[in-house]
């Protein structure tokens, strides 16, 4: 299959320049690699501007309304588990009229794809501060600084008790197709922050390691198996490092010849490192004027893939289970069953 067949003909309506136009075109990328036929493809989306992505896939797609394509996306992969179900949503639609719909899907481990694109903005309503923007932002409904503190998308999923999370970036198209491949490839509910820049009310937001000449310091790629080094010249690595007063480990940049660099274990059921991986370079972003010592890289890639059992997959070997014990076969023969009257 090719990109070109999961294209709709939608004219894509994103403002020029808006990363949501290249975590598009991965997507098409993705799916032609995955190989699922269009018609087994269903993408399910809020509002948002992210959430008009079911208008430029030539799939099924269904646009709900807001904070509510996770109750939607769980209902048709549990009614149709055969189908392969992507979810597209902002961090607006995602984390805050949506936030209980995200936590419960995560925590029931649904067989889903969700894209949670993260431009630290209300874009569609015209630049308001959104759950992950930072403490101290300054917008239209912040004007003097927002004084909340942000979610951080990875501490919020590996909290539900996520079984795969990556993070990836608008301008590194690779990455961003292996983190769509590898969603689909994963049986449970696949979270993909998707770091994208929103030309109009945040340009920039993520400049730090967007900009070429800065991303190999300021992050690092997650590879399953490999060796966690990164840098311009490959020269650092990751370990971890436990304070002897508090006893509380901590990741730290040492030289990539060091023994203690770590080897990436995506596959890792306890989260702890899973979770320091995912909070790494978060001190940059949570508060606008943080003084920022020590600083880690952020890390993308896939940080978490482990396997658990499926909501759907069990709410359908449940009623198998039950249908075959059952003596009632069909609706008519369960009214049969029931008290009756004449009028």
């Amino acid at each position: 299959m090719q990109a070109s067949d999961f294209k709709s003909d939608q004219y894509v309506r994103f403002c020029p320049g808006c990363g949501d136009h290249a975590i598009c075109m991965a997507l098409q990328k993705a799916m032609a690699q995955i190989g699922i036929p269009t018609h087994e493809v269903a993408v399910i989306s809020g509002i948002g501007c992210s959430s008009r992505m079911p208008h430029y896939l030539n799939t099924y797609g269904f646009n709900t309304i807001h904070g509510r394509g996770g109750a939607i996306a769980t209902g048709v992969k549990t009614s149709h588990p055969e189908l392969a179900v992507w979810q597209m949503s902002g961090d607006g639609d995602c984390l805050a009229i949506g936030g209980n719909h995200f936590i419960h899907e995560i925590r029931r481990n649904v067989d889903l794809n969700v894209c949670m694109f993260n431009n630290r903005i209300y874009g569609l309503t015209k630049g308001q501060y959104s759950p992950t923007s930072p403490k101290g932002f300054v917008s239209k409904s912040s004007p003097f600084g927002t004084v909340e503190r942000p979610f951080v998308p990875a501490q919020l999923v590996l909290g539900a008790g996520g079984t795969f999370f990556a993070r990836t970036l608008d301008v590194d198209m690779p990455t961003t197709v292996d983190c769509l491949v590898a969603a689909q490839q994963h049986k449970g509910c696949s979270i993909v922050e998707c770091l994208v820049n929103c030309v109009i009310f945040n340009n920039g937001t993520h400049a730090w390691i967007a900009d070429r000449e800065q991303r190999a310091e300021h992050s690092i790629i997650l590879k399953h198996g490999e060796k966690m080094i990164f840098g311009a010249n490959k020269d650092k690595g990751l370990a971890v490092e436990i304070d002897p007063v508090t006893f509380v480990p901590k990741m730290i940049v040492v030289s990539a010849d060091d023994p203690r660099v770590l080897t990436h274990d995506a596959t890792q059921p306890d989260p702890t490192l899973h979770r320091l991986l995912g909070l790494m370079g978060q001190d940059r972003i949570v508060n606008v004027n943080a003084e920022v010592e020590n600083e880690l890289p952020i890390a993308l890639g896939v940080i978490r893939n482990v396997e658990a059992e499926t909501y759907d997959q069990a709410v359908n070997y449940q009623i198998a289970a039950i249908r075959e014990k059952s003596k009632v076969k069909s609706f008519d023969e369960l009214t049969a069953t029931l008290d009756t009257f004449l009028l």
